[in-house]
């Protein structure tokens, strides 16, 4: 392996959420929906892109337990706007121990999954080194 990455995240949905996850992760986040393989469009996933090759994928499982530490982050340029788009939108963010070069908060998605936002600034290491 010479360089691994990160291909898609998957996170559960409540069944009959569409409008809902659609709403999130489309509207409010600006992400772009793409279409699901034809052999699997049986299991009831919504896709997105996120950056030039990674991808969200949702799948419809009921609620789990909110207290899990699971989550998954996305990088945006303008923390401090999409913070405020989600407060107008009804979220609550809430602010995490602070990473050198890294602002970062995290606010839960319309199903309690838990999403976190940073800017990448730098070297999170303190002197770069």
């Amino acid at each position: 392996m010479s360089r691994p990455r990160i291909q898609h995240v998957s996170i559960p949905r409540p069944p009959d959420s569409h409008a809902q996850t659609r709403a999130f992760y489309g509207e409010l986040l600006g992400l772009e929906e793409k279409p699901v393989p034809e052999t699997i469009r049986h299991l009831d996933l919504i896709w997105y892109n996120i950056g030039a090759d990674q991808e969200l994928h949702l799948f419809t499982e009921e609620p789990l337990d909110d207290r899990s530490g699971r989550h998954f982050c996305i990088e945006v340029d303008d923390l401090a706007a999409l913070r405020e788009r989600l407060i107008s939108a009804g979220h609550e963010p809430w602010d995490a121990e602070p990473i050198h070069n890294r602002p970062r908060f995290f606010c839960r998605d319309a199903f309690g999954n838990t999403v976190e936002f940073t800017t990448i600034l730098g070297d999170y290491r303190e002197g770069g080194a």
